[in-house]
């Protein structure tokens, strides 16, 4: 129950054309202390409750327990969350041997796009895409449940 993960920025929308599959999630969060994240995803016709655990020092890995739910009480459970749901558009893309999450950021974190790998060990190899950028993994800007309480649109003039 352990996560492995690095997260990337997206430098151009060129990963849509490798995509094998689409899917519009909706997402909020009934905690986002740090040590305890529960998120409530409505991920196209399936939901799930998620509970994540403190990240790791390099932000790699955590905890992370899963279970599906019926959508009805996913959508009632959502209407609970904290302020700031998260609107997105995942995009699935294979890329040799691992396939990329990546997601298109809509609402008050537009024009944000995230990719994801999830690897089975911290310092396994993969090939990085063309479109791949900036590495991002543990900043926690970039946490979906900090997106949710701190958009994009508030910060990313910092950045430019």
């Amino acid at each position: 129950m352990i996560e492995i993960e690095r997260k990337f920025l997206v430098k151009s929308s060129d990963f849509k054309t490798g995509s094998y599959q689409q899917t519009r999630i909706i997402q909020g969060f009934l905690n986002t202390d740090p040590e305890r994240t529960v998120r409530v995803r409505i991920n196209g016709k399936h939901a799930f409750i998620t509970i994540k655990g403190i990240s790791s020092k390099n932000g790699l890995s955590r905890f992370e327990w899963e279970k599906e739910i019926p959508v009805v009480e996913a959508e009632v459970l959502l209407d609970l969350c904290e302020p700031g749901k998260i609107e997105k558009v995942r995009y699935l893309v294979k890329n040799d041997n691992h396939t990329f999450e990546v997601d298109e950021f809509f609402g008050k974190n537009l024009g944000l796009i995230i990719a994801e790998i999830e690897l089975n060990k911290e310092d396994e190899i993969f090939v990085k895409p063309s479109w791949l950028g900036e590495e991002v993994t543990g900043d926690v800007r970039y946490y979906n449940s900090q997106l949710s309480k701190d958009p994009y649109i508030n910060w990313k003039k910092d950045l430019e």
